[in-house]
């Protein structure tokens, strides 16, 4: 392979190479993940990647749609209404959910929708539920109860007083669904209002969308697991839909701030500087994700070991899923929906053209100098391989000294010149 041909090549290797290392929104730094991570240099490709992201969050939706419609939910008594009645485990281990099922089976004539067991050690709570009991059904299930297992109260000896019961009608439990749809809805018309008025459409669009999907993947989760859904839950999704548009709101705050006056510039595109901000809100998206998830950790333990209230376990869940849900939409989803919006309008469109052709000139150029050298040094004579030695009768010519010294040689002072006079010494008698 001829010395112009390679140098052809890596011309145009080089030349390819440097809009890709442009669209990284910085040179490429060779750093390590966490470094990278900490100093957002752009060298993670989320926007460069739409395609699987799209993939991946559609694949996540179509199994949280599949599990809603068909498992579907696990509603707690307040939406669908029935009886619960509790009453304290203490300190007799050895009583099971089981016995307790035998029990009410006994006194009632049919068995217990669910009897579960909240809590740990001295705090521990038998909780059974089941349809609607009559004033008398439920007077001699709590008879029944006590002569089988004894509960204490908080004196420490046997009390009936220490099974407690509470009846939800269905009537209710509608209301309480209605205004928990009318709340989602409020909500999110105050979102939309606040971005479109702080931002622009394209986010406020795209913000909503994220929502939308952190919604519907949070209730797909429940459905799957079998999570039961009550009012804390629901209250638990609002807070985290909150969130999740606070996180939101921080990246589009950096997409506006790297995008203002990018159609004046061709450094970068519109993907490119989008790219850019996600990577610089890497850090504080995990950051505050990680912060929030510690206080959540510590409700579902007090929760479940301490207190044994339960509904302090169905509002640690939803947020604990809808923070994760949340910190993954944020990035991966909200922004590049944003940037596929924005690439469709004119503005956008065309200034990316004109970024790809001005790399495209550059790289032609570049190729076009490589050309050009590897034409100069084919059309060099190529050094023989020996040099003869003239004879001794023809001296060689006497070397031709360098106009300009080498770059960092040491002045050296001609020793004589052409009068034979050392050049360094003045004439005698010569002042």
């Amino acid at each position: 392979m001829s010395a112009r041909h390679q140098q052809h090549q890596t011309a145009t290797s080089r030349a390819v190479e440097a809009p890709e290392l442009e669209s990284m929104g910085t040179d490429a730094p060779r750093h390590g993940f966490f470094v990278r991570l900490y100093t957002g240099t752009g060298a993670f490709q989320v926007m460069g990647k739409r395609r699987a992201w799209y993939t991946a969050s559609a694949i996540i939706v179509a199994i949280a749609v599949g599990a809603i419609l068909l498992r579907g939910f696990t509603f707690g008594i307040d939406f669908e209404g029935g009886t619960k009645v509790s009453f304290p485990r203490g300190d007799a281990e050895q009583i099971t959910a089981e016995q307790v099922e035998t029990v009410f089976g006994d006194a009632i004539g049919e068995a217990p929708e669910s009897v579960v067991i909240v809590g740990s050690g001295d705090s521990a709570t038998f909780q059974i539920r089941s349809e609607t009991l009559s004033n008398e059904e439920t007077e001699k299930l709590r008879i029944a109860l006590f002569e089988e297992f004894q509960p204490r109260g908080a004196d420490g000896q046997p009390s009936k007083q220490a099974i407690s019961d509470s009846a939800v009608s269905e009537t209710w439990g509608g209301q309480i669904t209605q205004k928990a749809f009318i709340a989602l809805v409020v909500f999110l018309v105050l979102a939309a209002i606040y971005i479109t008025v702080r931002y622009e459409r394209y986010m406020a669009i795209a913000a909503l969308t994220t929502l939308v999907f952190d919604l519907v993947v949070t209730a797909g989760v429940y459905a799957l697991v079998g999570f039961e859904v009550t009012p804390a839950t629901v209250i638990g999704l609002l807070t985290i839909l909150g969130f999740s548009l606070y996180d939101t709101v921080i990246v589009f705050d950096k997409v506006e701030e790297n995008t203002e006056g990018f159609e004046h510039t061709t450094r970068r595109t519109f993907a490119e500087q989008a790219n850019l901000a996600v990577n610089q809100t890497f850090m504080r998206s995990i950051n505050t994700s990680l912060i929030s998830v510690l206080p959540i950790v510590a409700l579902m333990v007090i929760a479940v070991w301490l207190l044994g209230v339960g509904t302090l376990m169905d509002l640690a869940l939803v947020q604990i899923v809808g923070v994760i849900v949340g910190t993954y939409s944020s990035i991966f989803f909200a922004t590049p929906f944003l940037v596929s919006m924005r690439e469709r309008t004119e503005l956008v469109s065309k200034h990316t053209n004109r970024v790809l052709n001005r790399r495209k000139t550059a790289a032609a150029k570049t190729v076009d100098a490589a050309a050009q050298t590897g034409d100069a040094d084919d059309r060099r004579e190529p050094e023989p391989a020996s040099v003869t030695a003239p004879p001794a009768s023809h001296p060689a010519p006497p070397a031709v000294p360098p106009d300009k010294p080498a770059p960092g040689a040491r002045p050296v002072r001609p020793s004589s010149s052409r009068t034979g006079r050392p050049s360094g010494k003045r004439r005698p008698g010569k002042r």
